[in-house]
């Protein structure tokens, strides 16, 4: 399962409809990718429901995932963050062993094994720069 926030919600709606897209037609895509500085990648684009997709739901909004993402996003967090630093969809991920400072990237854990890096130096590093 995924949680949608209300604030994730109601900004991809305004989202749809800044691009002419009804909701009925349209969602939220999420998935991963490999790459990124952590390993995988989290991306999003508006996109019509695929067979098999899983699909979340607040009130009129949707979000859609594949099977193959969903191994990678089961249980994750999906808000909508507005700060005077950054803005935009934000996922919590509980299958990650680690994620990257920017929050586009992580690690997948594996069950039963310990992260292959240091927690103490690495979590929330700013990508490509070293620094947190």
């Amino acid at each position: 399962m995924i949680e949608v926030t209300e604030s994730a919600a109601r900004h991809l709606l305004d989202l749809l409809e800044e691009k002419d897209f009804s909701p009925e037609e349209k969602g939220l895509r999420l998935f991963v990718e490999k790459g990124g500085c952590a390993g995988m990648s989290y991306a999003m684009k508006i996109d019509a429901p695929s067979e098999g997709d899983k699909i979340y739901s607040c009130g009129a909004a949707r979000v859609l995932v594949d099977a193959e993402s969903l191994v990678y996003l089961d249980g994750c967090h999906l808000d909508y963050v507005d700060a005077l630093n950054d803005a935009g969809f934000k996922i919590e991920n509980p299958n990650a062993a680690r994620s990257c400072g920017c929050g586009t990237s992580f690690e997948p854990a594996k069950a039963g094994a310990a992260p292959a890096y240091d927690p103490a130096t690495m979590d929330g590093e700013v990508c490509g720069t070293g620094k947190g």
